[in-house]
């Protein structure tokens, strides 16, 4: 019953488009008062104290570094060191979309960001070199999911504190995804740039020319090496990293690229401020949400049920992806793993799943749905660039969301692509 309860509130204050953390807490106080003797109180001090955690730091000054990294000169010479790997191959326009997305992932955390960065310079690009307007749109929202996988990645850091799990295993564990996503991503823009007779954007580069294109992107490809290796190096943790990214970003953005000034700094800090806020209540009362959610054995319930329903952990895991396919498509990725993680996790640890596994598993999950109407916010942003129809888009998008779906079931179905770095490391 209070399961029942529970999620029809849910279901429907989102269908009115309520705000996720109004939602949450709404859902949780009228299930409370309606199905059990639990104080009411109980509400408010989840909330307050589910925010007094040192990792939930991370979160702002990770999105500050992603603002300012993305307005201080970075993008621009993220593309041109990509150009220079890959520009000569065949589709290789489309391919230095995808690379620069991968690299910017490194530094920002965030996909609708890394869609924004490097799709205000490639979309133009292509169109200006006859790539088709739907298909360069699309690339660069599908390459765009791959900043909440390659780390520092904000829904990592929010599974993890949800989870109770460590964000720097979580890190690791997602770089090797992120590069196989990547190089999926290329084969689509290989395959499709031969069916269209798609030109390549140079010809093939002189030593001398990859070698100034690194030199300009060198301060720029430090940002992830700084934040993994000073985590595994023991120098900081997870939200020291953070602030040291930020300090990290201002220095190289006034001082030696030269493109940060005053008002784009006030703008990074104005924006940051937005997110953190709407960001934070909502992780505020999902806290409330998942102590109720333990205090009523729900959990343990819809375990039980679901491994019931299915009795081979195969069947479990599709039943899972598929469930979050769909929910990715109606609803934001970190409301997602707010609500769903302490509902989910104990279903998955009964197959023997490590957490960490399956915190990337529910991201890649509800990843994809950045690129799938109607909610598809990666397409929102490259449609706003590029001045194509949500529905163009769309279309021809669809062979990118397979490759990542297949890649999906590489990473549910043979652990050592998510684990083997993490285990190796360990």
């Amino acid at each position: 019953m209070e399961a029942l309860i529970l999620f029809s509130l849910l279901i429907i204050t989102i269908g009115l488009s309520i705000p996720i953390g109004i939602t949450l807490g709404l859902s949780t106080g009228v299930a409370m008062w309606l199905t059990s003797d639990i104080p009411m109180t109980m509400l408010a001090q989840k909330s307050v104290t589910g925010l007094d955690s040192f990792p939930l730091l991370a979160i702002p000054f990770f999105i500050l570094a992603g603002a300012l990294m993305c307005n201080g000169g970075i993008s621009r010479r993220l593309v041109n060191l990509a150009e220079s790997l890959v520009g000569y191959i065949t589709g290789g326009l489309a391919m230095v979309t995808v690379l620069a997305c991968m690299f910017f992932a490194a530094i920002s955390g965030s996909g609708p960001a890394t869609v924004s960065a490097i799709g205000s310079f490639m979309i133009p690009s292509m169109k200006e070199r006859k790539y088709d307007a739907g298909f360069a749109a699309a690339i660069t929202a599908a390459a765009g999911t791959i900043g909440v996988i390659i780390p520092p990645s904000i829904p990592f850091v929010i599974y993890c504190i949800v989870a109770q799990c460590s964000i720097g295993d979580m890190f690791i564990a997602g770089i090797v995804p992120g590069v196989i996503i990547g190089a999926a991503l290329m084969l689509v823009c290989y395959c499709t740039a031969k069916k269209h007779n798609y030109l390549s954007v140079s010809e093939r580069p002189k030593f001398s020319t990859v070698v100034k294109a690194f030199r300009e992107a060198f301060w720029a490809l430090l940002v992830p090496v700084i934040i993994l290796g000073g985590i595994y190096g023991g120098i900081f943790t997870p939200t020291e990293a953070a602030v040291v990214a930020v300090v990290y970003s201002v220095v190289i953005g006034k001082f030696v690229y030269k493109e940060l000034d005053g008002k784009t700094l006030y703008e990074c800090l104005r924006t940051t401020g937005l997110i953190n806020g709407a960001t934070e209540f909502m992780i505020g009362l999902s806290m409330a949400f998942a102590s109720y959610l333990a205090m009523a054995q729900i959990p343990a319930h819809i375990a039980a049920w679901m491994t019931g329903l299915a009795h081979s952990p195969i069947i479990l895991m599709m039943v899972i992806n598929v469930f979050l396919l769909i929910l990715g498509c109606f609803v934001d990725n970190i409301a997602a793993v707010i609500i769903l993680t302490p509902i989910l996790l104990p279903v998955v640890k009964t197959i023997g799943m490590d957490p960490i596994h399956f915190g990337l598993i529910i991201t890649v999950n509800l990843a994809c749905g950045f690129i799938s109407p109607p909610y598809g916010i990666n397409l929102f942003v490259a449609s706003a660039i590029s001045g194509e129809s949500i529905e163009d888009i769309s279309k021809a998008i669809l062979p990118s969301f397979i490759a990542m779906v297949l890649c999906l079931l590489l990473f549910t179905y043979f652990p050592i692509f998510t684990m083997g770095l993490l285990d190796l490391l360990r």
